[in-house]
């Protein structure tokens, strides 16, 4: 029984990059490939998305076949195509065109028994704004680690 509420979470992109923008995009998949999500065997690290003749594509995706699938010639790392509206295709040619944005798949979910992929519109963190966001945590964690110890 596969998780009705699976989310496939990219956090190579949350902690390399400021995500300033989500958007909601449908993929094209292949059954095989399908089977192969809902199995949890997708990996975003290295993905991004790149709009190219006007259409958005998943580039450097990482889904394994799926085990008794027959297809011989599958590549796991192809590009897919993201269902997107035309607008919204063009406002995120305007966003990323010279000001250092980028486009990331942020997660991977299923809603309705389709796959989507949230799209973010986001800037590269520097190596100090990284130490900054671990530090942060860090102090969190001890503060609540203190408080549950007096209880």
């Amino acid at each position: 029984m596969t998780n009705p509420f699976m989310r496939i979470i990219n956090k190579k992109a949350l902690h390399n990059y400021h995500i300033l923008e989500r958007l909601e995009a449908g993929i094209v998949l292949s059954g095989a490939e399908v089977k192969s999500i809902r199995a949890g065997r997708l990996d975003l690290g290295e993905s991004h998305v790149r709009v190219l003749n006007g259409e958005a594509y998943l580039v450097n995706a990482n889904i394994p076949m799926y085990g008794p699938a027959s297809d011989k010639e599958y590549d796991a790392q192809k590009s897919r195509k993201l269902l997107l509206h035309r607008d919204q295709i063009d406002s995120l040619i305007g966003k990323t065109s010279g000001k250092g944005a980028t486009l990331v798949p942020v997660s991977m979910y299923e809603k309705n028994n389709r796959f989507k992929v949230e799209v973010g519109l986001a800037k590269s963190k520097k190596e100090f704004d990284k130490r900054k966001v671990i530090k942060e945590r860090d102090h969190v964690r001890r503060v609540e680690q203190e408080l549950r110890g007096k209880e």
